[in-house]
């Protein structure tokens, strides 16, 4: 069926109900920690970004099989309500030892009340959401005052490499080119998104994760079955292409390795991820200082190794 349209006029590029059914086929495969490794490198890098403070009760939209809460203490949160799309992610989350609910529902249509959540956390779950300021929206809604959300999401250079090769192979071979790769949001309007959904105090950043194969047939294998398969990552674009002729595939093999190839005959496969914090408002939180405050100029900037010369002596 042709994609409908959001709430917002947008048009939503993702098919919900496909990613739904791949998240629940990914939580029914053996052995699915071995396909964590991305997940678990972004939690790392995230946990060094996050805020030492307590939070009595901490939500976990697209939670999956529970990434955050086993690296979560209780002396941190109090309580965890995960909420995800797929029951049987939800049915196989890893234990934590935090008192945890689970609750299957839509990241865009999040059923709690206002004010409810001291915490918001998200990893990996944002960029297949259709409305994504709705989703910002929902979080701050629910979200108490002076209450913050940490989130990280796959960024708009996520498989550069993969998704230029195949490109440039299938307009060689068969004269156009269909996405293989979703769309992902470009880091210049993340903090606009954020602001316009009420968060205040932003932090936005995007960092690399970088992992090398021999060769692009491996990159393929790789995300189909580990990455795609095992953490329900598949594309679900409307207007995502199911197949790619052998021919293509040979010449993007070809393409990767003359673009990309690194001096020891691997190939490399980037991940851009995007971390973002921002606050409620609370009238305790600390604000800007009023337009034309300031007792000293920027002219004066100039002055400073000077005077910073005649200190020491």
């Amino acid at each position: 069926p042709p994609p409908p349209a959001a709430a917002s006029g947008a048009l939503n590029p993702f098919d919900r109900r496909l990613k739904r059914k791949q998240k629940n086929w990914a939580a029914l495969q053996a052995e699915p920690a071995k396909c964590d490794y991305l997940r678990e490198e972004v939690r790392a890098r995230g946990r060094r970004r996050g805020h030492l403070r307590t939070f009595p009760l901490a939500l976990d939209v697209g939670s999956g099989r529970g990434y955050i809460a086993q690296h979560l203490t209780k002396e941190t949160v109090g309580k965890l309500i995960q909420v995800d799309i797929a029951e049987n992610a939800l049915k196989n989350a890893v234990e934590s030892e935090i008192p945890t609910v689970r609750v299957v529902a839509d990241e865009e249509f999040l059923p709690f009340k206002e004010n409810t959540f001291d915490l918001v956390v998200s990893s990996l779950s944002l960029h297949w959401v259709n409305d994504l300021p709705k989703a910002f929206r929902e979080i701050h809604q629910v979200l108490k005052p002076d209450g913050v959300f940490i989130g990280a999401m796959l960024g708009g250079d996520t498989l550069y490499e993969l998704r230029c090769s195949l490109q440039l192979a299938e307009l060689e071979r068969e004269g156009g080119f269909s996405p293989h790769v979703s769309p992902f949001t470009a880091v210049a309007d993340l903090g606009r998104l954020l602001a316009g959904a009420g968060f205040n105090t932003l932090t936005v950043d995007t960092d690399e994760i970088q992992v090398n194969y021999p060769g692009l047939f491996e990159v393929m294998e790789d995300l189909q079955g580990k990455y795609i398969l095992c953490m329900g990552e598949s594309n679900c674009s409307w207007n995502r292409k199911p197949l790619l002729h052998r021919e293509t595939m040979l010449a993007a093999a070809a393409i990767y390795q003359e673009m990309y190839g690194n001096s020891d005959g691997s190939v490399p496969a980037t991940f851009q991820i995007y971390y973002m914090i921002g606050w409620k408002y609370h009238e305790s939180q600390a604000k800007p200082a009023q337009r034309g405050s300031a007792t000293v100029s920027f002219g004066d900037l100039a002055k400073i190794e000077g005077l910073l010369k005649r200190g020491k002596k």
